[in-house]
């Protein structure tokens, strides 16, 4: 679903297809703003981009493409990828099982699948949790 992000003057509209979305009261007149909560991989290349200006966007894409496509490629051979400061990406294997059809009720047999699973690294949990260490101090 696309649709317009605010109605606030001092911002531009923005489209995109969005997540997750939280909305916040922005101003006294009580216009709001959505924000998204995920970033596609475009908006990854373009932020590397604005921070390393000497690098042509389509290398940057490419790079981005070859760590992604390394990274599953290594979870679809079963192994587990450990980015330290960031996290590890693993796979867990789903058992066959006998589900429900929401809509009718009816039973349904789901095959054996692998997820993807990520666990954030020590670093990470510590600079996301800083600032909710910090407000709980006050």
């Amino acid at each position: 679903m696309a649709f317009a992000i605010n109605n606030c003057p001092q911002h531009q509209p923005l489209y995109r297809k969005l997540d997750v979305i939280t909305v916040a009261w922005h101003g006294p007149d009580r216009t709001f703003l959505l924000k998204a909560l995920s970033m596609i991989k475009s908006e990854l290349v373009q932020k590397l981009a604005a921070t390393s200006p000497h690098l042509y966007q389509r290398d940057l894409e490419r790079i981005v493409n070859l760590v992604l496509g390394e990274i599953v490629g290594a979870l679809k051979d079963g192994d587990r990828v450990e980015l330290r400061g960031f996290g590890a990406f693993s796979t867990k294997a789903r058992t066959a099982r006998t589900g429900r059809n929401p809509r009718t009720g009816s039973a349904v047999e789901v095959t054996a699948k692998k997820a993807a699973t990520f666990k954030p690294g020590k670093e990470m949990r510590a600079r996301l949790n800083a600032s909710t260490e910090k407000a709980a101090t006050l």
